[in-house]
């Protein structure tokens, strides 16, 4: 049972009536005799929340920063409800409009939109919602919840896609040069064409050539069907909050645009995110369905505030790819991590594959650095200094170990790992 304000009006109308007219308990009583009735009379007359028939349909996913819209579907077999409706979500849902005015004849049903803006990756769950009756007079009324299940996963935003069509234009630039620009170890022949000034006379068929009239010349594509594979450091280095997102987002939207990419090349890719344990893992996906099974693997990703085990995910690694691979791993460039838990135990992975490592650098320290307008920024500068010293040392030491190192910051490790990727790709290094 709820009560409205009407009940205390109606409370503030019998006090006049105590004063002037019945000035004693006995006038109290009275007041409080007839308030009582007037609540239960309400609370009789009004519709039962509880016989509402409730369903849901609608949005159960949507892009992290974009509008779900779910409906809510209110059945009433019962007497005729009047009052207010609350869709209660998780604050993280972003939930634009919670309450809705209930006015339902017997018999009728009625559609109520619920907008959704989530703020955060993951899944999103209804928890309940509830009914609030008020009985013809406007003083008291009934209430009750219903659990109606509903799920919308937030995705990752992929914000980086506006550097895939550029990337693309690259790699179908790549994929159509003779071999004058991309010829080099490990390409595959494609083709032959006639000869046209500006070619490279090195490519000259001349076996082609004697068999026609005219200059044949040999054309290369850059190899398919290698294997890409994708490794996200999920532990701590990943929870640091670099610009307005944890590191981890940052390394999301770098593997995402790697995915799309690798893809449309014609390669292999896959997905380990893990740290002291294995988080996600997406492989042997056809590669229409790469990136809708990324997106659903990374929403529901945490950082865990544990100590990567990069021990396990190189013996991951290496017991997952066959034959000779592109690893990506994005994970963090922190020397002390990097030298004591990296370095020596990644050597079995060279020796077997192509290995980047992709750190998302964070842009404060280069605003550090150049602040110097009194003695506490100058404290501050040189720390930052030392810092950026100790992760060119470090870059340093991990490319002479024969890793190539992507340091960007986060709105440039995206579109830099990428390129990289066709980088190698037109060297024939995959």
């Amino acid at each position: 049972m709820v009560v409205t304000g009407r009940a205390a009006i109606v409370a503030l109308v019998g006090v006049p009536f105590v004063a002037f007219v019945m000035p004693s308990w006995g006038g109290v009583g009275v007041v409080l005799a007839l308030l009582l009735l007037l609540v239960l009379v309400d609370v009789l007359l009004a519709g039962s929340p509880r016989k509402l028939q409730l369903s849901r349909e609608g949005d159960t996913s949507v892009r992290l920063g974009h509008q779900a819209t779910v409906t809510l579907l209110v059945g009433n077999p019962g007497r005729s409800v009047r009052g207010v409706l609350r869709d209660a979500w998780p604050p993280s849902a972003g939930v634009l409009d919670s309450r809705h005015k209930l006015d339902l004849g017997s018999g009728e049903r009625r559609r109520l939109t619920v907008r959704l803006v989530p703020t955060r990756r993951g899944d999103r769950e209804a928890t309940r919602v509830t009914v609030r009756a008020i009985g013809p007079l406007g003083i008291a009324g009934r209430q009750g919840s219903h659990r109606v299940p509903w799920t919308v996963r937030a995705l990752p935003p992929f914000n980086s896609r506006k550097h895939l069509p550029s990337r693309l234009a690259r790699l179908r630039e790549l994929d159509g040069r003779t071999a004058l620009l991309v010829r080099g170890q490990g390409t595959e022949f494609d083709s032959l064409r006639d000869y046209v000034p500006g070619d490279d006379v090195r490519s000259i068929d001349w076996r082609a050539t004697a068999r026609r009239s005219g200059v044949v010349i040999r054309t290369w594509r850059p190899e398919r069907d290698r294997q890409v594979a994708i490794v996200i450091d999920s532990g701590r280095l990943s929870a640091a909050r670099v610009g307005d997102a944890p590191r981890l987002d940052h390394a999301m939207d770098a593997a995402l645009l790697l995915a799309a990419l690798a893809t449309r090349a014609g390669d292999r890719v896959s997905l380990l995110v893990c740290d002291s344990a294995v988080r996600a893992d997406v492989r042997r996906a056809a590669p229409e369905d790469v990136l809708p099974s990324f997106v659903n693997a990374l929403a529901t990703v945490d950082a865990e505030l544990v100590q990567t085990d990069f021990r396990a995910v190189v013996s991951n690694v290496l017991g997952r790819l066959r034959q000779r691979s592109l690893v990506v791993l994005l994970t963090g460039l922190e020397p002390a991590v990097v030298e004591e838990a990296l370095l020596p135990v990644i050597s079995p992975l060279l020796k077997r594959h192509l290995v980047v490592l992709a750190s998302v650098a964070d842009p404060r320290l280069a605003e550090l650095e150049a602040s110097t307008a009194d003695i506490i920024e100058v404290y501050g500068a040189a720390s930052a200094a030392r810092t950026r010293l100790d992760r060119e040392r470090v870059t340093a030491v991990l490319a002479r170990a024969g890793v190539t190192v992507v340091d960007e910051d986060p709105e440039k490790i995206a579109p830099a790992l990428a390129d990289t990727y066709l980088a190698l790709k037109k060297a024939g290094r995959l």
